[in-house]
């Protein structure tokens, strides 16, 4: 009798609606979804060719993944809970109007911020995680966003207070809306902060572009959650390079034409399959 394979985990970059770089990666791979697990690290819609496509493939395999949730993810719930928050170069308009797009809906918004292996001390998170907060506090400040999205009283009242660039930095005092915006955009649109998580929030490119007294999240040395080894997405103009250790950029710009970056967990061996591009400009 024939052995079944060991399980493995990959991990990929942001997909942004991009299906069939996202196949091509699992096909190189020989992706087994009754084996195998993917961790997705957020922005799996939005801006690229097939949004709805995308949703439907990987809510068909939901057992075989974790994923945590991004900022387009989040503005794919507001936007259902509000359509007037539709911008121009959405490609959501096609899963509002699905018949199956309440289910999707739901299940996404049940999906963390955050995500821990203990056993491989290995976090995924979309944009990163801020320097003062070591990954005990993160999980439970990731938590409670993770509580408004799924209590169906809360929901419409956290998406209608989620967009903003303030408070720019989390202090404990703060309540209500502006508390979960705060820890919201810390790990789904930060790039640039100070050492104490004070946020820029409009700077969008490479790591020189840092504004003065700045500076990437993962480059501050007193960061508290430097043990951990920490996979995120969302910066494409890194094009998933990071040369601090033990913290991977799996972005590598898929839907502006670069390529969909996919990684073993445990190895770091990496594989790429190229991307059309779908815009001009990063989001």
């Amino acid at each position: 009798m024939n052995t079944p394979p060991s399980a493995r985990t990959f991990a990929v970059g942001d997909l942004q609606g991009c299906l069939k770089p996202l196949q091509c990666l699992l096909q190189r791979v020989a992706f087994d979804p009754a084996v195998d697990r993917l961790w997705l690290v957020g922005d799996l819609v939005n801006r690229g060719p097939q949004s709805l496509e995308t949703l439907r493939f990987l809510f068909a395999m939901r057992h075989a993944l974790v994923c945590v949730l991004g900022n387009h993810d989040l503005h794919l719930l507001a936007v259902a809970h509000n359509i007037e928050r539709l911008k121009r170069g959405d490609t959501l308009r096609e899963i509002l109007t699905a018949p199956d797009a309440a289910e999707l809906l739901d299940w996404l918004r049940q999906q963390p911020l955050l995500h821990f292996d203990e056993a491989r001390n290995t976090a995924l998170v979309h944009a990163g995680i801020p320097p003062q907060w070591g990954i005990r506090k993160a999980l439970r400040r990731a938590s409670e966003v993770e509580q408004a999205l799924r209590d169906d009283a809360r929901l419409p009242l956290f998406l209608d207070g989620m967009y903003g660039n303030e408070p720019a930095r989390w202090h404990g005092e703060l309540k209500g809306v502006a508390r979960l915006r705060v820890i919201t955009n810390y790990f789904t649109r930060m790039r640039f902060c100070r050492a104490d998580g004070t946020l820029e929030l409009k700077s969008k490119e490479g790591l020189e572009t840092a504004p003065s007294g700045y500076a990437p999240w993962f480059k501050h040395p007193g960061r508290k959650a430097r043990g951990v080894r920490i996979l995120f997405g969302h910066w494409a103009a890194l094009e998933g390079q990071c040369d601090e250790p033990n913290v991977y950029a799996l972005d590598s710009g898929c839907v502006w034409g670069g390529q969909m970056t996919l990684m073993d967990v445990d190895s770091s061996q990496r594989w790429h399959c190229d991307c059309k591009p779908e815009s001009e400009t990063p989001a």
